[in-house]
C-alpha cells in the first residue's frame, strides 16, 4: 500500500503537505492539492481513518443502544442518530437492549470495551435507583423518561404538554369520552405514565370527569394490544367516542380493531397517536399524531456527546434537554 511518503515524492512536496491535503487545510495552494490529489489517485492512496483516530485516541465510532431496532419509534430515531453523527464525521454502531435492565447495563459497561467513543443509551429497563451505575469513565448521554437529574446530559421528550395536547385536540373535535391506551402501571417514571399524566390534565381542564373505564392499560405496546381494546370496546357497547394511544403502534391497531368491528374513524370514534412515524401517514384514514421533533432529539444528544469526546477536560454541569413538538392532524380526528 502507497504511503504518505510515497505520494510526497510522486507529487514533489513535503509528507506534511500532503498530510495538510489530507486534513484539508486552508492555507495548500489550490496548484499544489491538485499535484497532491493526482498522485494519490495515481498511487491509489487511501487514507489510513482507523490509525489516524488511534493516533488521536478515537475511533470515531459512537454507540447506540436502544431497546428494539424493529419498532418504527426506534427504527426512526436510530436513523436521525446516524445521520446526525455523520454530519459531525462520526459513525454509529446500534446495538438491540430489548428492554431489559441487565443489557442496558451490560452496554454501560461494555461500550469502552467495543471502542466506541461515546455512547447513547436509552433507559427504558433502568430507573432512578440505577442512577449510579451512570457514572462512568466514557463519554454517555442518555435518552427517555426513566432517568431525570442524572450524572449525565439527558434527552427527554415532552411527553406531558404533548400528550395534553393530543387530548384536548380530541375534546376540541367534540369528543365527550376520550379513553387511552397506555402501558401497564408503574409506581416509577415513564413516558407512558407521563402521557397519561398530561391525557388526565386535559380532561380535567375541559370538565370532563375522569372515568376510570376509559384508562385501558395493556401490557405490551403493541399492535395486537391495541387492536384487542378496540374490539373489546366494541364488544362492549363502545362507550367512547375518542381514544388518545401512547403510541403510534398502538394507534394503528385500534384503526383495526375498530375496522373488524365496523366502527368508522373518524365518524364514530377519533383516534391521534403519539411518535409520528411515517407509516402514521399512511394507514386508513391516516393517523393524526404527536410528532416529538426525533430530528431535533437527535441532533442535540450527539451534539452533546461530541461535546464531551472532543473536551473531556471540562467539567461542565451534567445538562436537561427536553425537545419541542407538534400536532400532526390527518384524517383520523377530521370533524365530520
Amino acid at each position: 500500500m502507497a504511503t504518505i511518503q510515497d505520494v510526497a515524492r510522486e507529487a514533489g512536496v513535503s509528507a506534511m503537505t500532503v498530510s495538510n491535503v489530507i486534513n484539508g487545510h486552508p492555507n495548500v495552494r489550490p496548484a499544489t492539492k491538485q499535484r497532491v490529489l493526482a498522485a494519490m489517485a495515481r498511487l491509489d492512496y487511501r487514507v489510513n481513518v482507523a490509525a489516524r483516530n488511534l493516533r488521536k485516541g478515537r475511533t470515531g465510532t459512537i454507540g447506540l443502544a436502544v431497546p428494539e431496532i424493529d419498532r418504527p419509534y426506534y427504527g426512526r430515531l436510530a436513523s436521525a442518530i446516524i445521520g446526525a453523527a455523520a454530519r459531525h464525521g462520526l459513525r454509529v454502531s446500534v446495538e438491540q437492549t430489548g428492554a431489559v435492565r441487565e443489557n442496558e447495563l451490560e452496554a454501560l459497561s461494555l461500550s469502552r470495551n467495543r471502542l466506541y467513543d461515546g455512547l447513547i443509551l436509552a433507559t427504558v429497563g433502568m430507573g432512578p435507583a440505577d442512577v449510579e451505575w451512570l457514572r462512568v469513565d466514557h463519554p454517555l448521554v442518555i435518552l427517555g423518561e426513566r432517568i431525570f437529574g442524572g450524572p449525565v446530559d439527558h434527552v427527554a421528550m415532552p411527553n406531558v404538554a404533548a400528550a395534553h395536547a393530543a387530548t384536548r385536540h380530541l375534546v376540541e373535535r367534540g369528543c365527550r369520552r376520550v379513553a387511552i391506551v397506555c402501558g401497564p402501571p408503574t409506581e416509577e417514571v415513564d413516558a407512558s405514565g407521563l402521557r397519561l399524566t398530561g391525557y388526565r390534565r386535559a380532561l380535567a381542564e375541559a370538565g370532563h370527569p375522569g372515568d376510570p373505564a376509559l384508562v385501558r392499560h395493556v401490557e405490551h405496546l403493541t399492535l395486537e394490544g391495541g387492536a384487542r381494546c378496540a374490539r373489546e370496546w366494541a364488544a362492549g357497547g363502545l362507550d367512547v367516542d375518542g381514544v388518545f394511544c401512547v403510541t403510534d403502534t398502538v394507534a394503528t391497531g385500534v384503526l383495526r380493531g375498530l375496522a373488524d368491528a365496523g366502527v368508522r374513524v373518524p365518524d364514530d370514534v377519533k383516534v391521534i397517536g403519539f411518535d409520528n412515524v411515517e407509516q402514521s401517514a399512511y394507514t386508513v384514514p391516516s393517523l393524526s399524531s404527536v410528532d416529538p421533533d426525533h430530528d431535533r432529539m437527535a441532533d442535540q444528544a450527539v451534539t452533546l456527546l461530541t461535546a464531551r469526546i472532543e473536551h473531556p477536560e471540562l467539567a461542565t454541569p451534567q445538562r436537561e434537554f427536553v425537545s419541542t413538538f407538534r400536532l400532526v392532524e390527518r384524517e383520523s380526528t377530521a370533524s365530520g
